[in-house]
């Protein structure tokens, strides 16, 4: 494999909790989850623990430290809660995200430009915690250059708009936003990681962006699984974006 077009893949599996807390078991586990997904092929495994808990649990956090084999991507909202708990945790990676309750999901970017100061304290302390920290922000110049001032080494682009899009015309312009978005971050010299939205119809143009270091997915894995089992869901996610990566 040539190791400049390598792409790794990190899933997530945030969703596998979803069907546990909505019958409020014990299964199915994501703890489980993660290492099938590792077995899979999967390069690092992204959790959101969320203020309201409505998914990933503290003890799942705790758990899966404990036996990953692969770096834990811990996606935060910028609380002292979460602050904490990465510094009591230890993850390999942080992603800094904006959170709000009434949300289904992430629906944009962090907004670097209005909380800077903030923003670059908490890059401080959870860098002095031993993580690298990643923001996830909109594929916007003004964000990417912010995001390199407040000491990010990485961010996790938001391909959110690229995905929902409903015709040709859209996508195509969401497709040169990212591209153009990468270019940009490579100048600042950032590590660059996208994700939102993708599933295994649209993936294979964004992993195909010069530049691209990881795919973070967890919902159309998650979804497809139902098929075809999980390992075989992620197995699939893997080759399509390494096909791409090397095409």
């Amino acid at each position: 494999m040539n190791l400049k077009q390598r792409i790794l893949l990190g899933v997530n599996i945030d969703h596998i909790a979803t069907v546990r807390q909505a019958r409020g078991t014990s299964y199915p586990d994501p703890v489980k989850a993660a290492l099938d997904a590792e077995q899979a092929g999967a390069d690092g495994i992204t959790i959101h623990l969320r203020e309201d808990r409505r998914h990933i649990q503290d003890r799942d956090v705790k758990l899966l430290k404990a036996v990953m084999q692969t770096p834990m991507n811990f996606e935060m909202g910028i609380t002292e809660e979460m602050l904490q708990m990465v510094e009591q945790v230890k993850p390999a990676h942080v992603c800094l995200v904006p959170e709000t309750r009434e949300e289904l999901t992430t629906e944009g970017g962090l907004d670097i430009l209005a909380q800077e100061q903030r923003v670059q304290q908490a890059v401080e302390r959870l860098t002095n915690a031993g993580s690298i920290v990643s923001i996830f922000i909109d594929p916007e110049a003004e964000q990417i250059q912010a995001a390199a001032r407040v000491g990010a080494t990485t961010i996790e682009l938001h391909t959110g708009r690229y995905s929902e899009a409903n015709c040709v015309a859209t996508q195509t312009a969401e497709l040169k936003r990212i591209q153009a978005a990468v270019k940009a971050a490579q100048a600042q010299g950032l590590i660059i990681n996208a994700g939102h939205g993708l599933n295994y119809h649209n993936v294979e143009a964004i992993a195909a962006i010069p530049g691209i270091n990881e795919l973070n997915i967890g919902h159309a894995i998650v979804a497809h699984a139902l098929f075809v089992g999980f390992a075989q869901a992620v197995s699939e996610m893997k080759q399509l974006i390494t096909a791409a990566a090397q095409a």
